[in-house]
């Protein structure tokens, strides 16, 4: 699984776009001079027509760098729900980056499709009002283009929000990681457009779901990788009784440790993308190593993030030093799209195993 010359020179794009662009200013010259939002759309409305591996790429630049850009929330959740209700009319101001969208989803904390209680009724008019509340919506506070998953008399649909229509309320919410913008999105008879069938709302979300946690296991794969690359070159330049720390045994083997839990983490990670470009994000095969990827990477980032602030000291605790965003990062990220936990019982249900037999 060796990454091709074109997804290798995307990475070396991406990732001097982000040395020259800090910040969330970087989100213009990546749809600008890269068109990163367009990278998942097909080339007939308007994108560059790639798949998950190239999402793959970028998501791992992104996780090194902790990009504060909308690529996860906007290119790849919006995008991939837009797609798999076969509604295209937002993509092209999507793939442009002239808008940004938000996946308004998970409630009460969870992103199980089935957990949806939000409400849509039909409308005197024809369109829809929708009801209820959703939490962790990725930039949502600023988002052009709302897709909301709301209940039907037919089951859970994907519904066209006016972002900034009557009923809609958007709060920003305070989160530990602040490089990941979330929202509370508040919807009182707000007024909606269906997309795609009315009932088929748990198809699309499984999809979107499973393809967001083959691109975030490959963010924590890239954030994980850098935590590990700044702890190495620190304890090569701490000196302690006259030795620099990485001298001592007892360090090399927890960052030989970390090593090992980087690699392994990049191995599942790319199984994910792999299997799904090879499945086109729906299938079995797609699903089970999405959740193993995300139950994996997950524990792996957490656990990298914290060697990283163990042995840098005090200074890995210190505001100015970066040790404290990727650690905030690594522990927001394990919870987004799911927990380890609940990912590892969806593949345990998947296999036929019991939890503690996946554990």
């Amino acid at each position: 699984m060796r990454p091709t010359g074109e997804q290798e020179e995307l990475r070396a794009a991406v990732r001097q776009l982000l040395a020259r662009y800090p910040g969330p200013e970087a989100w213009g010259p990546l749809t600008g001079q890269i068109g990163a939002a367009g990278l998942a759309v097909p080339e007939e409305h308007g994108g560059a027509g790639c798949g998950p591996l190239e999402i793959h790429v970028v998501m791992e630049e992104l996780g090194r760098a902790l990009a504060p850009v909308p690529f996860l929330g906007s290119a790849v959740l919006t995008t991939q729900a837009l797609l798999a209700t076969g509604d295209t009319a937002l993509l092209p101001a999507l793939a442009e980056g002239t808008a940004v969208g938000a996946l308004a989803w998970a409630e009460a904390g969870s992103w199980e499709p089935a957990a949806v209680r939000a409400t849509a009724r039909p409308a005197p008019d024809g369109g829809w009002r929708l009801s209820g509340a959703k939490d962790h919506v990725l930039d949502g506070a600023d988002a052009d283009v709302l897709v909301v998953a709301a209940r039907t008399g037919a089951g859970v649909s994907l519904f066209e929000v006016p972002a900034g229509g009557p009923g809609v309320r958007r709060e920003r919410l305070v989160t530990m990681d602040t490089t990941r913008p979330q929202a509370r999105v508040v919807l009182d008879a707000a007024a909606g457009r269906l997309l795609g069938a009315d009932g088929d709302g748990e198809r699309a979300l499984a999809r979107v779901r499973d393809l967001g946690c083959a691109a975030l296991a490959a963010e924590q794969v890239g954030a994980a990788e850098r935590c590990l690359e700044l702890t190495v070159a620190y304890a090569k330049e701490r000196v302690q009784f006259g030795r620099p720390i990485g001298s001592f045994q007892a360090v090399k083997h927890r960052l030989a440790d970390a090593y090992v839990q980087v690699e392994a983490a990049r191995s599942i990670a790319l199984g994910a993308a792999y299997a799904a470009a090879r499945g086109g994000g729906a299938g079995e095969e797609p699903a089970r190593c999405a959740a193993a990827a995300k139950s994996a990477c997950s524990e792996a980032f957490s656990a990298v993030a914290g060697e990283m602030i163990q042995l840098h000291g005090g200074i890995g605790i210190t505001w100015e030093h970066d040790a404290h965003r990727y650690f905030k990062r690594a522990h927001g990220s394990a919870q987004l799209l799911g927990s380890p936990a609940a990912h590892r019982r969806r593949l345990a249900a998947a296999l036929g195993l019991t939890p503690s037999q996946v554990a």
